[in-house]
């Protein structure tokens, strides 16, 4: 009900909207409308009221809030229920409890804090509280397993299209599942699911982004930053995290429908951020272990099945995210 309160708010056109009508809308009587219009002033929401106009959405506050989300989420798009919280472990963990109880495709989990956030390879994703985007969606395909990996590059598409239309900011892409803003790291992504030999009961595509972070840990200072550091500009966090499960939900569609990545492999590879540069491909679980594999080449983009083709002293490399990380020739891209 909170939804289409705000979104009707947010849809009126000559900035008010009379108790009637939002009853009529909502489906409640006027009463029920004023009481969750109390409730979400209580929230943060400003609100302004005025005799024979209506109510009128004025600001709304910093906030993952589910039902804000929702209401800036198109009707018709495959996230139609958000889940938030203000702490929680992880959202991917916390998506997949969910998925694991027949919650429905589509739902999406946003916390403000994770007290276990997870990246690639189990390693932990640095989770300062009300500052960052935690979000996490929960997907059932029919697809074989095997293509999973393709989730986390729709989900890096959508990712970049958002933080351009509401940061008004260009990022790229550092394959398989980083967004880099002036060559430094504001994303991670992180794709698991589970599933049989030749079916997936259910995966879940989590998404982290630096949004409004004014500072980092001297560890992880001088490859990563925030959208805010590198605009100047606080963001709107729950306008971006709205959007970015809206694209989202249409690269998917699109992905189901098509059965490949081949829509999106010229989109991708023009946001890729080495493409046609020199690489080094660092096989082994650790990267920075003496004993890994290292290998250089020309990264030349990804092909049908995701994989990055670099063009090495050997020949041509297909290589698989799950085996290696991908570093710039002298450092992080």
């Amino acid at each position: 009900m909170k939804s289409e309160i705000l979104r009707t708010l947010r849809e009126a056109s000559d900035g008010f909207v009379s108790g009637q009508v939002l009853s009529e809308k909502v489906g409640v009587t006027r009463q029920a409308v004023w009481k969750n219009i109390t409730q979400l002033k209580e929230y943060g929401f400003v609100i302004d009221s005025v005799t024979n106009k209506g109510y009128s959405l004025v600001s709304s506050p910093d906030r993952l809030y589910a039902a804000d989300i929702e209401s800036r989420i198109d009707k018709g798009s495959l996230c139609q229920k958000v889940e938030s919280f203000d702490t929680t472990d992880s959202t991917n963990t916390r998506a997949k409890q969910l998925a694991e109880l027949g919650e429905r495709e589509g739902t999406l989990i946003v916390a403000e804090e994770q007290t276990e956030g997870k990246g690639r390879r189990g390693r932990h994703w640095e989770s300062k509280p009300f500052t960052s985007v935690y979000m996490s969606m929960i997907l059932r395909p029919h697809i074989d397993p095997a293509h999973i990996s393709g989730m986390t590059l729709l989900a890096a598409l959508a990712v970049v299209k958002a933080i351009k239309q509401v940061c008004s900011t260009q990022p790229f892409i550092k394959w398989p599942n980083d967004i880099v803003l002036e060559k430094k790291k504001i994303c991670g992504i992180l794709t698991e699911m589970s599933s049989e030999l030749d079916y997936i009961n259910y995966a879940v595509v989590g998404i982290g982004i630096n949004v409004n972070n004014s500072s980092f840990p001297e560890e992880i200072k001088d490859k990563a930053t925030s959208i805010y550091l590198e605009t100047g500009k606080k963001q709107d966090r729950a306008q971006l995290a709205a959007i970015t499960a809206q694209y989202f939900g249409e690269y998917y569609r699109e992905f189901i429908e098509a059965k490949s990545l081949k829509p999106f492999i010229s989109e991708y590879n023009a946001l890729l951020i080495n493409r046609d540069k020199e690489v080094k491909i660092l096989y082994g679980m650790q990267e920075n272990a003496s004993e890994n594999k290292i290998e250089t080449g020309i990264a030349r983009g990804i092909n049908d099945s995701g994989a990055l083709v670099v063009d090495t002293a050997h020949g041509i490399e297909c290589v698989v995210s799950g085996e290696v990380s991908v570093r710039g020739l002298y450092g992080y891209v």
